[in-house]
């Protein structure tokens, strides 16, 4: 990376949202059942939904992590928790319409390969009860290597999962002792051979710079043992340090943490590795085989992002299960309560265990569209998605004159109505989406750093 690049990106790192949604989760309300009702019931019975299971338990606590979860020796507490799981499913069934197809079911956490085989296909028989999973559908579960056991392993191919994702992170043990995370190269390529030996072969990798004691030439040799496995996809994410919120980080030393340089230093060295392998970048921090359906939706203008990020689901509802979980519904976004108590307590009393959400605007309609095409495909016409929703061509002519100082250093261009970030300024997309999120407030710490 040239030094005027840098110096650029380095001048716009500022906290900003992920924009996995729009508006954002800091900025729900709160929100009950009573609000979501009737939007479940009013869901088209021939339009495919995706589903979400959120497993909120880790057998340890990775000082890293961001994710809602608990870390727990006994499995006690987990297997109680498949049965209020169990009872929310069948909850929403209720309120439904039909028994809807499905093209998408993601288990996410946490650690949902923390579920022993009975508990995860008892959860399998309660959505194929429920919904109609299409034979076509992805069935995706995210995996701890370290717990993938021969039987896990047989009974996610029996409930019918076809693509694992593992969080790898970093294999240099110095990083992974830092982040409490030990794991061995030994261990992924065990667990990774299980999980193919029983057909899922499409496979996805999570990797993270930024890591306390991470170098580039840590970052540099993960990509190269990962890419010795093969994976079809690679999210290369940046670690967002955010103490504030999630307290266990405050087991990292800042003073161990690679500052904005080095930490740019980590991606350019990591995107040169993956893309000489021949993987193909996608929106911000993607990286996929040639012939992915990923790289496909992208070609085809048909890709998404959700909360899980970039994914080539086209559903336009999302119904989430499981504590924190959101929903995103043709109305707007609804999220289960947080707090295991909350959760159960509302399950007790036969409630949906809504806790906030917020119902969409046309103006909020706008603007996710504005920012999800950016995010996307890194460019937008804004004109035509005002067009479209009905809006007056001047309304964002101000978002846009505003924008003088990133096409003045590069990072945008705007033609008229037409924006388009430069490629190789890509990781400060998310900085140029924020200007048109009429939610966000610069200096909040909420948020992360956009590389």
């Amino acid at each position: 990376m040239n030094s005027d690049k840098q110096a650029v990106i380095l001048k716009y790192n500022a906290q900003v949202p992920r924009y996995t949604s729009y508006p954002t989760a800091p900025h729900f309300r709160p929100m009950d059942m009573t609000e979501v009702q009737p939007h479940l019931a009013a869901l088209p019975a021939d339009h495919p939904v995706s589903l979400y299971l959120h497993v909120p338990f880790c057998h340890e606590m990775c000082w890293y992590c961001g994710c809602h979860t608990t870390a727990t020796k006994k499995y006690a507490p987990v297997e109680n928790y498949v049965t209020w799981l169990l009872r929310e499913i069948r909850y929403v069934r209720e309120q439904l319409p039909a028994r809807l197809p499905v093209s998408h079911v993601h288990f996410g956490g946490g650690s949902p390969s923390m579920l022993l085989p009975q508990d995860f296909l008892s959860v399998m028989t309660a959505l194929r009860d429920a919904f109609d999973i299409l034979p076509d559908a992805e069935i995706a579960i995210e995996a701890d290597p370290r717990g993938v056991s021969h039987d896990k392993a047989e009974a996610y191919a029996a409930g019918g999962v076809n693509r694992v994702s593992f969080g790898i992170q970093d294999f240099a043990p110095h990083v992974q002792k830092a982040i409490n995370r030990v794991q061995s190269y030994e261990t992924v390529e065990k667990s990774l051979s299980l999980c193919r030996r029983f057909g899922m072969t499409r496979v996805n990798f999570d990797l993270m710079y930024g890591l306390p004691l991470q170098t580039t030439e840590d970052v540099a040799q993960t990509v190269r043992l990962s890419m010795q496995l093969a994976p079809d996809r690679i999210a290369l994410f940046g670690y967002a340090h955010v103490p504030w919120m999630k307290k266990h980080m405050r087991l990292i030393r800042d003073a161990d943490l690679p500052d904005g340089a080095a930490r740019l230093a980590q991606f350019a060295r990591a995107e040169a590795l993956l893309t000489a392998a021949g993987m193909l970048p996608v929106g911000i921090d993607h990286f996929v085989r040639a012939g992915d359906s990923m790289h496909a939706a992208l070609q085809n203008r048909r890709l998404a992002r959700n909360f899980q990020g970039y994914t080539t689901d086209g559903a336009e509802t999302l119904l989430g299960f499981g504590a924190s979980a959101i929903s995103r519904l043709p109305a707007g976004f609804s999220q289960n309560a947080a707090h295991m108590t909350a959760y159960m307590q509302a399950l007790k009393e036969k409630r949906l265990p809504v806790a906030r959400g917020c119902i969409l605007t046309a103006e909020d309609r706008m603007r996710a569209d504005i920012i999800g095409t950016l995010m996307c495909y890194l460019s937008c016409d804004i004109g035509a998605v005002l067009q479209q929703h009905g809006f007056a061509q001047d309304m964002l002519d101000g978002v846009l004159e505003g924008m003088a100082d990133l096409a003045a250093d590069g990072v945008v261009q705007v033609q008229g109505r037409q924006i388009a970030v430069a490629p190789e300024m890509r990781q400060l997309v998310r900085v140029a989406a924020a200007r048109f999120d009429a939610y966000f407030t610069r200096g909040q710490n909420r948020h992360v750093q956009a590389a």
